[in-house]
Formats: structure tokens, C-alpha cells, sequence
């Protein structure tokens, strides 16, 4: 059944494409925005009959409730501060900002005016990663210890952002909702090898307060597709690969036998999971806040810290991983 409830988005590009297409399926596209000929184009194609236009301000003006940023990064913020100063519900593609500051301002702005902010990390809607969610709260693997996560291929090579803001984002989100808590350091080391100034190749060391460690390897630069997220129990492992579309639990672990520790190798068994495509649950997912006036899974605070750790990561990149402390205070709680 149609969305009563209409939107609209601003972008039509790489990404902004695939937003036009679910929103428009979903029955709830106003309209699009887009400054380029080519993207403006792209969504008549996408989206027959549907208000096609060059300039942000006659979004802000139309009569729809909510707005859909997915243009480059370095304009988000701009953007979804002026649409919620227009009273509007406001979905940002990750990240939310470039700076915690900004991040903070738009988080304040949303909760002054009663307004619906929502952060585009896909991957926490994918129904594997919710899966995964549920083994680790229910306790299968056991008490969490390590989480790595590798997101590489040879693929489209940023210009504005480097490696760590283009993927990383996805994976800090899941890791910190696996966990329930920030960080209290992160250290960061990469390599820069096509453009100056933008590294192509990232390793993100994230150490928790109760223990468990977290790394992130992200590259564009890497002969094959891999998409994988290992969580590693004390009493079971689990393995998400989005590549080959499958979430394993392995009955694994090491115990102590005679005062030794020795590995017990069990078979893996495959969780099941929904097929639905994760960008139209997100979607569908921001419809339902603005309906139902509910804070969606990856609200402005969840943006929030997931901006917090990359600034961090950020800035340990720059001084060639030195480890980089983060504060804590209460807003930093997570669940």
C-alpha cells in the first residue's frame, strides 16, 4: 500500500539513485533534488512524474514531511540543519557531519524542534547484522571478546573523503551496538598511495572499557570483494559475509584442559535471515518514525558517536597512530 506520508530527496548520484528508487516503490517520493543535469535526469528515469528539481530551497518549501540527504559529505551538514530550521523530518546519508561540533548542533536542532533525525547506516538494517544482534544479546556466543571487521575491494575511489569516512562508518555503527559502549581509545594507521592527502588504506584499532577490542581494515585498493564481520565469544564464534550472503555460528572456543588451552573445534551452522534489501527496510524505517513520531535504530545520538570515533580515528591517522583517548560522559551511553 502507498506511503501517505511524503518525502523528499536530495541527491540523485551514486547513492542518492538507489534512495529515489525505494522511496518511489515505497509510494512515498515527493521529490527530487539534484544540481546536476545528469542526476536530475536519473530521476525522471527512476521516478516518472515525479517533481524533479535544481535548487534545496524549493525542497524546504514543499509541502512534504520529511528530507532525504545523499549528496557529498561535505555538504550534509549545511543541508540538514536548513531542513530542520524548515521543520522538517531529515534522513542524512553517513556521515551525519564532518566534525562532532556540527554533528551536536544538528542532534540539539532536531530535539528543539521536535523533528526526526536519522542517519544513513544501511548496515544496521541489513537483517544478517539484526540477526547477529540478536545471538550476541541473548548470549550464544557468550561473554563478546574480540570483533574484527574487513570491508575492502578495488572500488570507486573517493575524491572529497578518504577510506576511512567512506566505508568505515558501517562497521563502527554495528561494532558499537554489538559492544553497548564507546570506546574509551581508538588508534588509527593507514597508507596514501593514489592521491595526496587521501588514504586509501586504513586499519582502526578500537579498545573498549570492559575489555574487548575491535578492528576495522578498509581499503579500495584490494584485488577481491570482502565484506566480513567475526564476532568472537567465550563460548561460540559468529561470522557475517555479505559477500557470499551468509551469517555461520561456529561452535567454538578454547578451553582449558589440564592446565592447558586447547582450541575445540566444532561444525558452523548457518543462521537464517530475511532476503529483504536493507536500503528499502531503512527506508521504510524513516516512514515509520515520521508516522509513528519514533526515534528509528540509527538516530542523530547513534551519528553522534559513530562521528566521535572516526573524528578520533581521523586524527590518529594524521599522527601516524598515536592512540587517541576518548572522552566519556553520560550522553555517551548506548541502549
Amino acid at each position: 500500500m502507498p506511503s501517505l506520508t511524503k518525502i523528499a530527496v536530495v541527491g540523485c548520484g551514486y547513492w542518492g539513485k538507489n534512495l529515489v528508487r525505494n522511496f518511489h516503490t515505497l509510494g512515498a517520493l515527493g521529490f527530487v533534488c539534484d544540481v546536476t543535469a545528469a542526476g536530475r535526469a536519473q530521476a525522471h528515469s527512476l521516478a516518472p512524474g515525479i517533481a524533479v528539481v535544481d535548487n534545496a530551497d524549493a525542497v524546504f518549501a514543499a509541502d512534504v514531511a520529511g528530507v532525504v540527504i545523499a549528496t557529498p559529505a561535505e555538504t550534509h551538514f549545511d543541508l540538514a540543519e536548513r531542513a530542520l530550521l524548515a521543520g522538517k523530518d531529515v534522513f542524512v546519508e553517513k556521515p551525519l557531519a564532518l566534525t562532532f561540533e556540527q554533528g551536536s548542533r544538528l542532534v540539539r536542532l532536531a530535539a528543539e524542534h521536535k523533528r526526526i533525525l536519522m542517519v544513513g547506516h544501511v548496515l544496521e538494517y541489513h537483517p544478517g547484522i539484526v540477526a547477529l544482534y540478536d545471538l550476541v544479546g541473548r548470549g550464544v556466543l557468550g561473554t563478546t571478546q574480540y570483533i574484527y571487521s574487513n570491508r575492502l575491494s578495488l572500488g570507486i575511489i573517493r575524491r572529497q573523503e578518504n577510506i576511512l569516512w567512506s566505508f568505515a562508518p558501517h562497521d563502527i555503527a554495528v561494532i558499537l551496538r554489538l559492544v553497548g559502549a564507546l570506546p574509551f581509545e581508538v588508534v588509527c594507521c593507514g597508507g596514501t598511495y593514489v592521491q595526496a592527502n587521501i588514504a586509501d588504506v586504513t586499519m582502526t584499532n578500537l579498545l573498549f572499557d570492559n575489555g574487548v577490542r575491535a578492528h576495522i581494515h578498509v581499503s579500495w585498493l584490494h584485488p577481491f570483494k570482502e565484506q566480513r564481520l567475526v564476532v568472537i565469544g567465550s563460548r561460540k564464534m559468529a561470522v557475517f559475509d555479505d559477500v557470499a550472503k551468509q551469517l555461520v555460528l561456529y561452535d567454538q572456543r578454547v578451553e582449558w584442559q589440564e592446565g592447558q588451552p586447547m582450541p575445540v573445534r566444532g561444525d558452523g551452522e548457518r543462521v537464517a535471515y530475511a532476503s529483504d534489501e536493507p536500503l528499502r527496510l531503512e527506508c521504510q524505517a524513516f516512514l515509520d518514525a515520521i508516522d509513528q513520531r519514533c526515534q528509528p535504530v540509527t538516530d542523530g545520538p547513534s551519528g553522534l558517536r559513530v562521528l566521535r570515533v572516526l573524528q578520533a580515528a581521523q586524527r590518529s591517522l594524521v599522527m601516524n597512530g598515536e592512540p587517541v583517548h576518548l572522552p566519556m560522559d553520560a550522553s555517551d551511553s548506548l541502549m
